[in-house]
């Protein structure tokens, strides 16, 4: 029985690893002359009758930084992707994660982007926006990017990634005062046209519609929103279903208005006690908050969700305490670059400088590497930026 078990166990436990499965093509090698040779014919055949509307279908699926890459392949390929079939197929492919266009220097008219999903930093040049005139970036819908001057006077629109670019035409009324400035699409893709919000805190406020390629004056606000806004300018307007919603301050609470129909709504939301630097964000659909709450020397960083029922903030989720550790004890300042599903955060003071990400679906806390020039520099903080989702079909 000894030896019976012995000689189980060393069956159990073989010297050498069996033999890996080898594929067909390799087991029917050398035994038919020429087998080879027309299997490579065969696999040309299939692929020249590959049907035109599956292989759209595949190359929309493909990644951002892939899908160039297959556009250089040749000019058929090329041309492929500039056809209104295509467009439109990509149009029905769910967003992925969004990417971030960051100004790394407020005095500085250079920006970086950066893709949370490979986690690296792109530096594209923008050849339109103007050289002596410093533009950041506002808003986004649909792939395309708008940038404001810091004089509030012109309002640009690009693809980042495929330089089509838009000059608005000039406004009507001059604003000298800071603006909150929203964007939305008509349809599901900028083929049917996209909408330009910018609202000041005295209430005025112009719409830009790209179908006409003119701005408008809907009208004055409703008597039931009281002005001034006390725009919180720190929080991004969100984008959701054709409304924009701009957080106010005194009384606290959210401003909305619907692009479609013209109309203002208002909501009186408080803010959640002991925070500071709060901004709104959305998940499918969901208006979140993000916020530095302050107890004591302790600082971090919430996450909060609107109760439709009872207009109230509910705390859903906060940062790391290992990571809040950090901030024990320090002034800490945040600027949020991006609202949609995913968010940057730039954590701020004299002794440290933090970026992360923080992706408001599955909940996942993720540290930014540093952004290097192709010269070689580090820069040394972030200054601003917003979030878009990249296509390469959107047209300014």
């Amino acid at each position: 029985m000894m030896e019976r078990k012995s000689g189980n166990f060393k069956m159990l436990q073989p010297h050498k690893s069996p033999p890996a499965k080898k594929s067909r093509k390799e087991r029917n090698r050398g035994k038919i002359p020429g087998t080879a040779g027309s299997t490579e014919i065969m696999e040309q055949q299939i692929w020249k009758e590959f049907p035109e509307d599956l292989f759209e279908a595949v190359i929309a699926r493909l990644p951002v930084a892939t899908f160039f890459r297959f556009r250089s392949v040749c000019r058929k390929w090329n041309l492929l992707v500039d056809s209104h079939s295509f467009s439109q197929r990509y149009s029905e492919v769910p967003q992925g994660n969004p990417w971030f266009y960051t100004i790394t220097h407020e005095h500085e008219n250079s920006g970086a982007i950066f893709d949370p999903s490979s986690k690296k930093w792109h530096h594209p040049s923008i050849s339109g926006l103007p050289e002596k005139t410093i533009t950041l970036p506002v808003a986004s819908a649909g792939g395309l990017l708008c940038f404001l001057d810091i004089g509030h006077k012109n309002f640009y629109v690009c693809n980042p990634l495929t330089q089509s670019f838009k000059e608005l035409p000039a406004r009507p009324v001059r604003v000298w005062s800071r603006i909150a400035v929203g964007m939305t699409l008509n349809g599901n893709s900028t083929t049917e046209g996209y909408k330009i919000l910018w609202l000041g805190s005295d209430g005025e406020h112009e719409v830009y519609d790209s179908v006409k390629d003119t701005w408008t004056r809907p009208g004055g606000m409703p008597s039931s929103i009281r002005l001034p806004l006390s725009m919180n300018f720190r929080s991004q307007p969100l984008s959701i279903d054709g409304s924009v919603y701009f957080m106010r301050g005194d009384p606290e609470g959210i401003v909305s208005y619907d692009m479609a129909n013209g109309v203002w709504k208002q909501y009186a939301v408080p803010a959640p006690p002991n925070v500071s630097y709060h901004t709104l964000a959305e998940c499918r659909g969901k208006i979140m908050l993000v916020g530095l709450l302050t107890k004591g020397a302790a600082t971090c960083v919430c996450i909060w969700e609107l109760q439709k029922m009872t207009l109230l903030w509910k705390e859903v989720d906060r940062m790391p305490n290992i990571w809040c550790l950090e901030f024990y004890g320090k002034h800490i300042s945040m600027t949020c670059m991006g609202n949609k599903g995913v968010i940057m955060l730039s954590l701020r003071s004299r002794q440290m400088n933090r970026v992360v990400t923080y992706d408001l679906s599955s909940g996942e806390w993720r540290k930014v590497p540093a952004c290097i020039l192709p010269s070689g520099r580090k820069r040394p903080w972030i200054a601003c930026g917003t979030a878009f989702h990249p296509s390469p079909i959107a047209l300014a």
